[in-house]
């Protein structure tokens, strides 16, 4: 029954007061019988609630005891409470379980309420985390530790509620050492923080456990809490008469915020304010709606462009159809926006990454965030959570320097990595940045051609000898280690980039660091783009690739052996690639000087693209080709123009890999 639940966690949090109350010592006695007495009164009022009159009868008698003459006899208390508790846990086993029909239907099989069990708790663990990597830094940080604390509280709150007896008792245990914490009797050190995150984990692990019964698959053996909860239990013992002077929280949190004995499910007013404001809607159902949204944009265009339509003179349908225009316009603004989430809560992923890395290779390193509040597509966060975890874990592994190292250079033996995002033109830029001993262009040239990567090294910048590194095996590690060594990290960073239309750039110096800036698009859904003609095809090529566009004139194309083109174009030669070769479409012309020349960048590499015409600039929907036509190289997806013609979005790194073939026509 949800009452003996209830009740069982009340006589816990009894017990755990008995055992932290200090009653020996003149000082603060006073407030902890009242304390003690107030939490007897509660278990008392819930065992008659809940139809337990022994339970309520042992508790009466208890309450006598505080509020008598006897309360001041420290030593008698001391036992009787003792006793009182042990005789409490005692007679609420013997009571009788529900018979069987009033079980027929248990909360805990209702697929909603588990769902919103498992939004809710992977958003109080991902507070844990952050919050705790924070008090770590600070332990003197009073609100940190309340917000872990009431975290941990109302999932142990929805647990009970779902009968998940696992997650109730771990959350409940951490909960009553985070109280110790905000009462000032335990100190806060990185132990504790870790046996926090331990916890967390251990949650974590529940929770995915949950979702995949939900979705009807088999779930990982659950995790043995045993050796945790005897660590969690381990900090209660030693943290009680901590020195307040040296805890980790003052004092005053005392009066900030009652324990949970007092109000032990009341949400927090913070809570109740994010709920006024915000509704968990179904990411299907969001996704719908910016699908029709790209509709509704698709089809006003045709509307607008309808040649018939053009014919009619009509002031009032001109100023109705931009309306039309302004209103389709601000609802896909508004629904993409829906789509987006901020990048923070990868930060924060990152933030433990780091800490357990540090520690895990003796490197002390600080991580310094910013632009954690930068928005970008949800989609697009889930594809960048691996490309950021190897780039760390390589910054940490090959990047960052030993403490001795760094101390011989004369450098902080804390070493600090950065983290910071932006908004730029359309695109989310993140950098990640060390101050270690930066990228050696000679050793990474030398082991390129060692493993046989590189062919011509004399025409190599030093641009194009850092790009090695994202080459498939590539790794300057001496030897394999369980963090890194076999050369497939960074591989997967570019792969990640690339298919998020996005690219990696990076500036090094020996000696002082590097940075490695990614930039990605705001979102995978839209697109703006340059609509250029080929023949009688349309394309449309990514504006964020686009450095500029020129007629070239004789003088500056070139042949290289006969075969290459290349084009001369602000001191540098640049590969000439005809569009309509890769494709086989019958140009209006095949010479280079009366059609026209995109100078774009694909894979790190820049190069000429020659097209007939630029036909205008347009926001394109994307859109999937399906199965058939998924893998062709150098198209991306497709897009409905204004006019309702199809135009295939060009993949310019595709364009760049891929062989010409000559146009059969």
């Amino acid at each position: 029954m949800p009452e003996q639940m209830e009740l069982r966690q009340d006589i816990e949090a009894l017990a755990t007061k008995v055992v932290v109350q200090d009653l020996s010592s003149e000082e603060g006695f006073e407030q902890s019988v009242r304390s003690l007495a107030e939490a007897v009164r509660g278990v008392r009022d819930r065992a008659e609630a809940g139809g337990c009159p022994q339970v309520a009868r042992i508790a009466s008698e208890l309450c006598d005891r505080l509020e008598g003459p006897e309360s001041s006899a420290r030593d008698v208390l001391s036992n009787a409470l003792e006793a009182g508790v042990a005789a409490m846990q005692q007679a609420l086993e013997q009571v009788p379980p529900p018979p069987p029909e009033s079980a027929a239907y248990s909360l805990a099989q209702d697929p909603e309420l588990l769902s919103d069990f498992v939004l809710e708790a992977r958003e109080h663990l991902a507070a844990i985390e952050s919050r705790s990597l924070a008090l770590e830094q600070d332990p003197g940080n009073s609100e940190a530790i309340h917000s872990i604390f009431r975290a941990f509280h109302t999932i142990k709150g929805l647990a009970g509620f779902l009968e998940l007896d696992a997650v109730r008792e771990v959350s409940h245990n951490v909960e009553t050492v985070l109280d110790l914490a905000r009462n000032a009797r335990l100190n806060i050190t990185s132990h504790v923080i870790d046996v926090v995150l331990e916890s967390a984990d251990y949650l974590k692990n529940c929770v995915n456990g949950i979702e995949s019964k939900l979705h009807g698959e088999a779930p990982a053996p659950a995790p043995d809490a045993g050796l945790l909860l005897d660590r969690i239990r381990a900090l209660m013992t030693s943290g009680a008469g901590a020195d307040p002077q040296v805890s980790g929280a003052a004092n005053p949190a005392r009066e900030e915020s009652p324990g949970p004995a007092a109000h032990p499910e009341a949400p927090h007013p913070q809570a109740l304010h994010g709920e006024a404001k915000a509704v968990k809607v179904d990411t299907g159902k969001l996704d719908y709606l910016v699908d029709m949204a790209g509709e509704l944009v698709i089809a006003q265009s045709m509307v607008r462009y309808d040649p018939d339509l053009a014919a009619t003179k009509s002031p009032r349908l001109q100023r109705n159809l931009a309306q039309l225009a302004r209103i389709t316009a601000e609802l896909q603004k508004t629904s993409m926006s829906m789509r987006l989430v901020p990048i923070g809560q990868l930060f924060q992923r990152v933030a433990r990454q780091v800490r357990d890395l540090a520690r895990k290779m003796g490197k002390p390193a600080e991580l310094d965030i910013s632009g954690e509040e930068t928005e970008i597509d949800r989609t697009i966060v889930e594809e960048l959570a691996d490309p950021l975890m190897h780039m760390v874990r390589n910054s940490l592994d090959h990047g960052i320097e030993s403490p001795a190292a760094r101390t011989a250079a004369g450098k902080n033996p804390v070493a600090r990595i950065g983290l910071r995002a932006c908004h730029q033109a359309g695109h989310i830029v993140i950098e990640i940045s060390d101050d270690g001993r930066g990228l050696d262009p000679e050793r990474i040239l030398a082991k390129a051609l060692e493993k046989g990567l590189v062919a011509n090294p004399e025409h190599l910048s030093e641009s194009d000898v850092f790009h090695l590194i994202f080459e498939p095996g590539f790794s300057t590690a001496a030897q394999v280690t369980d963090v890194s060594g076999r050369g497939v990290g960074m591989d997967v960073v570019r792969r990640q980039i690339q298919k998020l239309r996005g690219h990696v750039e990076i500036q090094s110096s020996v000696g002082r660091g590097a940075t490695f800036t990614l930039k990605v698009p705001l979102t995978l859904a839209i697109i703006d783009g340059l609509v250029v003609g080929v023949g009688c095809e349309r394309y449309i090529v990514p504006l964020f690739a686009v450095h500029e566009m020129f007629r070239p004139t004789a003088e500056v194309i070139f042949t290289v052996e006969n075969r290459a083109e290349m084009v001369m174009v602000r001191g540098s030669l640049l590969a000439l690639v005809r569009l309509y070769r890769k494709f086989g479409v019958r140009p209006r012309s095949e010479d280079p000087c009366r059609g026209l020349l995109i100078v774009a960048e694909g894979e790190g590499r820049r190069f000429c693209l020659m097209v007939d015409e630029l036909i205008g600039k347009q926001e394109a929907v994307i859109k999937s080709l399906g199965e058939t036509f998924k893998n062709i190289p150098g198209i991306a997806g497709g897009a409905i123009l204004g006019d309702g013609r199809v135009g295939l979005i060009l993949d310019l790194a595709g364009l760049i890999r891929e062989p010409t073939h000559e146009s059969t026509r």
